[in-house]
Formats: C-alpha cells, sequence, structure tokens
C-alpha cells in the first residue's frame, strides 16, 4: 500500500513531535512510531532542559560549559546557536501546557544545577520532566487533522532515488534524494510505501546495543542504521556516554537514577561506605559524566564489587520526597527507602554523541532527509554531552529542520517520487527460528558491554571487529531468507551500529571525552581533534 504526504517523520520522541506540530503548520504529516505514540527516550528523561533564565547566569557561561564537556569536538556555531535559541524553545513549550517547577516564593522558573554546569539553569517539571514534555507535546499532535500516526509500524529502510529491490537489500548511491521509506505494520506484516517531499528521521538512540542501559526496548538504533545503508554521513558513534548511576536491582529494567540526586548533595560510596570520588576529580560528585562513570568503573573493577552507592539520606526527608516523588516511589517498589539508605547503582550505557552528521538546519547530505534529536551528530555534543543539552538539542534542531525544510518543499527545486518499486519479498519464507534473532542480540549486546564499553583497548576493539563482522554476514544471510519481522529489523539494526562504533572507536588513537583506550590514555590535539566520519561503499 503506498501513502503520500508532505512531510514524514519516524520516531515519536519530542524532537520527531515537535517536528511534526511546526510542519503541519504548512502541509501533511505522517509520525511513524514503533510502539504508541509516547513511548520514547524523551518520556524516560528525568533530569531537565537546560537554558539561561537565572539573573546571575550568562550565555558566554551556557556556552563555556558545552564547549568544555565536549573536550575540543564541540562546532562552536552550533553550541551558541543552540544555547542562544534555548529561552525561546523552553517558552514554546510553556505556551502548549507542559507545567515547569516554579519558584516557592515567585513565578519564576525554577532552576536547579547539575554536573559540568557553572549555574542553575535546568528547567524541570519535578523529576519527570521528559514525560510532561511528551505527554503535552503527543496532545497536540494527537488534535491536528493533517497528522496522520502511524503507532505500531516499524521503518526498514529508506527510499531513494537510486532504490532498487533485490531479495530485501536495498541499494543506493551517495549524493542522493530521499522519497520516503518502507515500513512494517507490526500487527499484519504487511510493508507500506510512505512518500514524502522531506523525511525526517527522530528515532532516538541505540542503547540497547549494549547489555545494560538506561534507554527503553525502542531505542535500537534504526535510524542511524538506515541512514548509513542509504549512503548518509555517520560521525563519531565512538563518543557512547554511560550514565553513572542506574539503579542495581533484579528487577529494575532500565531505571536511571538522575544526575539531579548528585546536583541536590548526593555522595557516591564504594562497599565499605567511603566516598571516593574526591579520588578522581577536584568536582568530585559535580564532574561529568565521563569522569563520574570511569570513576565508578573503575572501583567497581578494584574491589570485584557489582555495584557502588549513591548516598542522598543525610538530607532532609521531606526535601527528598518532595524533590524526587517519582523517584522516590520508584525505590520503595524495590525496597529500597532512599531517605533511610543510600541507593546500589551502576553505570549503564545512555546517550549517544555521534549519529547522523547534518548541517545547522538538521539536513544530512542526502537531499531532503533530515535527522534530529539523538539520532543525529549536529557538532553541539563534541566528545561528551553536557547533562541536560539533549532535550535542549532537539527542541532547537526540531524548530531548525522545520523552518528548512517546510522552505525546501516550497522550492523550485522539489522533486516528486514516481516509480517507486513497492516492496518485493519474493522468495522468502517466515522465520520458525525466533532463538536464532534472540540468541544473536543477547550476543551483541554482551560483546559490546565487555570490548566496547566503558574502559576500552586495541586489543578488545578488535576481537569485537572480527565477530561483529562475522555476526553481521550471518544476519544478512537470515534477512535474505525470510520474510522481515520488527525483531528482525531491529536485530539487523544494533548489529550495523555497533559495527560501526567499533570501526569509529578503532580508528580514533587517544583517549577523549567518552572515548577511553588504555593503549592512549592522552588526549592528542595535534592529530585526533577532528571528527570520525564514517560512509557506506559504493554498490554499483
Amino acid at each position: 500500500m503506498e501513502h503520500r504526504f508532505d512531510f514524514l517523520v519516524v520516531g515519536s520522541g519530542i524532537a520527531g513531535l515537535m517536528f511534526a506540530l511546526k510542519a503541519a503548520e504548512q502541509g501533511s504529516v505522517a509520525v511513524v512510531t514503533k510502539r504508541g505514540l509516547t513511548d520514547s527516550s524523551t518520556a524516560h528523561a528525568q533530569g531537565g532542559i537546560a537554558a539561561v533564565f537565572a539573573p546571575e547566569d550568562t550565555f558566554e557561561s551556557h556556552i563555556a560549559d558545552t564547549i568544555a564537556a565536549g573536550d575540543g569536538l564541540c562546532n562552536e556555531d552550533v553550541v551558541k546557536m543552540v544555547v542562544r535559541a534555548a529561552p525561546a524553545r523552553i517558552q514554546e513549550l510553556l505556551e502548549l501546557g507542559v507545567d515547569f517547577n516554579r519558584s516557592e516564593d515567585r513565578p519564576d522558573l525554577d532552576l536547579c544545577r547539575e554536573g559540568g554546569h557553572s549555574f542553575n539553569r535546568i528547567v524541570h517539571a519535578h523529576d519527570t520532566t521528559g514525560r510532561a514534555v511528551e505527554e503535552a507535546v503527543a496532545e497536540q499532535v494527537r488534535a491536528r487533522k493533517n497528522i496522520t500516526i502511524f503507532e505500531n509500524h516499524i521503518a526498514v529502510d529508506l527510499i531513494t532515488r537510486s532504490t532498487r529491490l533485490n531479495r530485501g537489500l536495498i541499494i543506493t548511491t551517495h549524493e542522493d534524494y530521499c522519497y520516503g521509506a518502507y515500513v512494517l505494520e507490526r500487527h499484519t506484516g504487511r510493508i507500506h510505501t510512505v512518500l514524502a517531499s522531506a523525511v525526517v528521521l527522530a528515532t532516538g538512540g541505540s542503547g540497547k546495543v549494549y547489555a545494560y542501559t538506561s534507554n527503553p526496548d525502542v531505542a535500537t538504533g534504526d535510524g542511524i542504521a538506515m541512514a548509513y545503508r542509504a549512503g548518509a554521513a555517520i560521525t563519531n558513534l565512538e563518543f557512547v556516554q554511560f550514565h553513572p548511576t542506574c539503579l542495581y536491582h533484579p528487577a529494575a529494567k532500565n531505571f536511571l537514577i538522575s544526575e539531579t540526586v548528585r546536583g541536590e548533595g548526593g555522595i557516591l560510596r564504594d562497599s565499605e561506605g567511603r566516598a571516593f570520588m574526591e579520588d578522581y576529580a577536584p568536582e568530585k560528585e559535580l564532574a561529568c559524566r565521563d569522569v563520574v562513570a570511569r570513576a565508578i568503573d573503575s572501583e567497581l573493577k578494584k574491589k570485584g564489587d557489582e555495584a557502588v552507592f549513591l548516598d542522598i539520606s543525610h538530607k532532609d526527608p521531606d526535601f527528598i520526597k518532595s524533590r524526587f516523588p517519582h523517584l522516590y516511589a520508584k525505590c520503595l517498589e524495590f525496597g529500597v527507602d532512599m531517605t533511610r539508605e543510600p541507593l546500589p547503582i551502576v553505570p549503564a550505557a545512555h546517550y549517544m554523541c555521534g549519529g547522523v552528521a547534518t548541517d545547522i538546519f538538521g539536513r544530512t547530505n542526502i537531499q531532503r532527509l533530515y535527522a534530529i534529536g539523538e539520532t543525529a551528530c549536529t557538532g553541539l555534543h563534541g566528545a561528551n554531552r553536557l547533562a541536560s543539552n539533549s532535550l535542549l538539542e532537539a527542541l532547537v534542531y526540531a524548530h531548525q529542520a522545520a523552518q528548512k525544510a517546510i522552505e525546501e518543499i516550497s522550492g523550485p527545486e522539489n522533486e516528486t517520487a514516481t516509480d517507486i518499486p513497492l516492496w518485493d519479498d519474493l522468495g522468502t519464507m517466515d522465520s520458525d527460528e525466533a532463538i536464532v534473532i534472540s540468541h544473536t542480540w543477547n550476543e551483541i549486546r554482551r560483546l559490546m558491554w565487555n570490548y566496547v564499553g566503558i574502559v576500552r583497548s586495541d586489543k578488545r576493539l578488535e576481537r569485537a571487529r572480527r565477530r561483529i563482522e562475522i555476526i553481521g554476514e550471518e544476519i544478512q544471510e537470515y534477512y535474505w531468507n525470510f520474510k522481515v519481522t520488527p525483531n528482525l529489523i531491529e536485530l539487523r539494526n544494533i548489529a550495523l551500529v555497533a559495527e560501526l562504533v567499533i570501526r569509529c572507536a578503532l580508528h580514533r588513537k587517544e583517549s577523549r571525552g567518552l572515548h577511553y583506550n588504555i593503549a592512549y590514555p592522552s588526549k592528542n590535539d595535534l592529530r585526533w581533534k577532528k571528527d570520525t566520519v564514517l560512509r557506506r561503499p559504493f554498490v554499483g
């Protein structure tokens, strides 16, 4: 079945939904999302959105903090643009009905502080900021008559000018033109051809590439994988941010302990109760996430412990309950009272600083293909993301991309898709070996955790590269022989993203930001103060 729209948005986090709202002012929009409309990483974000509102704060300070965290690889023009746009984007959310916390004695926004920030500048809605933003914007999206929502649909691959199908393999050239995507309807197994004048990848992160992650199950790197297969440039995937503090509990799947707990005075302690962060950084618990994550990793390896502890029990219980109502209640469900005892925590894969390379408008090197949110690499984060800059980036780039996409599809050079081939799965069969997919999925995630984690070495990376190449060949053979399913699509994508992360990590012969290699423990600005860029070789 073929569908045509002015704009196609793949993904329904805050980046995709805000783009859809803005684009709907000028045309028809399709939003394709793997699960429900609000099933996204955005909905799991606890901390907040960084923006300069405090009288003592300045744009220059926020810019400097972002660049410092990025460890030499931020695009300064992008940083300046995003930081200066922040107050306007927050105001936009307020107008959409997002109920951010206010100061007790005045109507000003309540601003908190997180690691790496020089001032209190985190706008938040208690400790469930992402959910508050996602639900408010989703309500607006559902109300728009010219936005069509395809829930429980998963994009298989992009359609470009040179697309041709060969038993499910899509072959494209570089410098191409994107027309849309092939989309699998989860409940029926039908493949739809969804065409649009502008296509936006807003598919979120890739945390499920790792065995331990704060990300929801939908975070399988789909946008990065599809873009790479289509010929788009992929940048800086070696910079995987591991959140230092996820709750260590067998039933606490993906449960993140907000950065703000440390910002409000939480102390990291080892199994003997000793505060250890002063051994690693003068900022102690307020150091940037990569420093804190490596410190925890070091403590765990030195002592052979399974977890360290985050202790905020020295604070007033009423303050803890009012500041962290969701976190407090959730921890109680797991039998931990954070007002009386420390929380057992471990690091987990959290955020991908690299992604599909874009310009300042979210455009990729493929015409009419945009990437925004975590799936993109805009140059804002550099080698390490500053806390609470991610939702900000998503908001700003949704605005930037919408303005440019509206302008471009209205121009004389807008190209109309014709003679697009329908999905062809002749010669394939239904798979009766689901165990193959689940086994391979687990193997990839363990491989990445053990060999391409917080601390890396050339030896481990080479082992990972050899194994992932074999796994990739096995998946491709399987993919050609069987009808596509959601699990097979996601497996294919995480395998490719894993390979790209490994290749980027092997390429960078230094330690910088989130990439730490024991063979090259120092930063080398002379040779490596540059982006790592990968593009798929042309297949004729």
